[in-house]
């Protein structure tokens, strides 16, 4: 998994309330074997005038020039509510989607999120909407180890997150990397076990 540590981009603004995952990727778009091409298929019911022929929709914020392949998101509250569908995740990467800055997310979809490298950054509900809501196309810096977004002018503006996401951001790891590195520990036991107990072992 790609490691986040600090990452400058546009912020692309798409503050509506409850965005689900069944509009971040319509199930019909989930027809792929694996990870790779899913960004196609993101948004595709407001990407697309026309679905099938793929006709872009002008009017879709991501269709713009300032924000095509834009790799933050500035989106409303609840994000990614609904079914717990990890292709909606697996979309937003594949497009280039870094983060996902809104009030609050759906849990699953927040979860998922760490576990794939993006990080759902939470802001309160009225900086998020000043940032979307601006007139010019925003680029901003974000520092995960300082737990900062620093906005167009110099002010940054703090956040927190569990330690353990943060951990695994940081470090580019999955949950499988993350439970590797008590590896030694985990031997330590297995092997204190097998010798208080043997009998389990023939």
């Amino acid at each position: 998994m790609e490691k986040f540590t600090r990452l400058t981009g546009v912020a692309a603004p798409l503050f509506r309330p409850n965005i689900d995952t069944d509009a971040i990727i319509p199930s019909r778009e989930m027809k792929r074997v694996s990870k790779e091409g899913l960004g196609e298929g993101m948004f595709a019911d407001w990407r697309y005038s026309d679905v099938a022929a793929r006709v872009e929709n002008p009017d879709f914020v991501l269709n713009r020039p300032p924000f095509r392949k834009a790799p933050i998101l500035l989106a409303g509250p609840n994000f990614g509510c609904g079914s717990s569908r990890e292709h909606a995740v697996w979309a937003l990467q594949d497009y280039g989607v870094r983060c996902v800055i809104a009030p609050s997310f759906g849990a699953i979809f927040q979860g998922n999120c760490v576990r794939n490298g993006i990080l759902p950054l939470v802001l309160p509900e009225p900086a998020v909407a000043d940032l979307a809501g601006r007139d010019a196309p925003q680029t901003l810096t974000i520092d995960l180890a300082a737990q900062t977004v620093r906005v167009p002018g110099g002010a940054e503006l703090p956040f927190t997150m569990p330690p353990a996401d943060k951990e695994m951001l940081l470090e580019g790891l999955d949950a499988i990397g993350v439970t590797l590195k008590r590896l030694p520990t985990i031997q330590a036991f297995e092997g204190g076990y097998r010798t208080r107990q043997p009998w389990l072992f023939f």
